[in-house]
């Protein structure tokens, strides 16, 4: 399915099945909707869930003038709400994802029901960072040396199966991620769908919302997940603290790629926060 969003965007939204309330996931920045498949495939006996790739993802557009800034990650997420009658829809959110789903909650207040959000990257302010949190983005950087072509998907399935940060991604998660996140090229190679140079400027604009500021103005119950490993995860309890409903769950032995990573046990997680609700 294929909507209009902002600035000349079209959106590509991806219906994974299921039965009963709205579930609206939203990807990290590099990855696409399909990854959401292999969770999605435990909520389908109890959500309806949607997913969407985010402007510069997947087969989603990007925009011709704007920059890649978060305020249109949450133009993304409003788009589909609106179009697809998802008023007061759960939202599950992975890293950016999360962050896109808070930015649309402070637009429009009451826009989700509750929210399930691992590691989102909503951060204080440079002088508020908890100790060994950097604020130099080496992900824009590195983002901007990836490899975008490769002979085959199974190619780049076997490159990224063999090193960190994808190795951690469970074997499901990882196939979707390369069969759906690679377009076929004439010369026969495959190549990226969210291009490096998109990639890098979603880091490089990842400091830049505000969110932080304004986690006071989400008043629906939102569960913080995060892992055990430094990065992000350093930043969770502080979120989560300044939520008026919101509630910390760790998991030591994930990383910053917990849905993707353990797909079934994190969303028996939402499944058990969303029941709350």
């Amino acid at each position: 399915m294929r909507i209009p969003s902002t600035d000349g965007v079209e959106l590509a939204v991806h219906d994974l099945g299921g039965d009963g309330p709205p579930v609206l996931l939203a990807h990290a920045t590099g990855l696409h909707a399909m990854v959401w498949a292999p969770l999605a495939s435990y909520l389908t006996d109890r959500f309806r869930c949607w997913a969407v790739d985010f402007r510069a993802h997947g087969d989603s557009t990007a925009p011709a003038q704007r920059p890649l800034e978060w305020a249109g990650f949450a133009d993304d997420v409003l788009t589909v709400v609106d179009a697809l009658d998802l008023d007061r829809a759960f939202g599950v959110g992975h890293s950016k994802g999360g962050a896109a789903l808070v930015l649309a909650e402070q637009r429009r207040p009451g826009t989700l029901r509750a929210a399930y959000l691992f590691e989102p990257i909503v951060y204080p302010l440079p002088e508020d960072l908890p100790p060994g949190t950097s604020r130099r983005n080496e992900l824009s950087e590195g983002a901007r040396r990836r490899r975008a072509v490769f002979e085959s998907r199974d190619q780049a399935y076997g490159n990224y199966a063999s090193k960190p940060p994808l190795s951690a991604m469970h074997p499901d998660a990882l196939r979707a991620y390369v069969d759906h996140g690679f377009a076929d090229r004439p010369d026969g190679t495959v190549g990226l769908k969210c291009l490096p140079e998109h990639e890098a400027e979603v880091f490089e604009m990842s400091w830049q919302h505000g969110a932080f500021e304004r986690l006071a103005d989400v008043r629906c119950p939102v569960t913080v997940a995060c892992g055990g490993e430094p990065g992000p995860s350093l930043v969770a309890p502080l979120v989560a603290d300044r939520l008026p409903a919101g509630r910390l769950e760790v998991y030591d032995d994930l990383g910053h790629f917990g849905p993707l990573q353990d797909p079934e046990r994190i969303a028996r997680a939402i499944v058990a926060a969303f029941a709350g609700e």
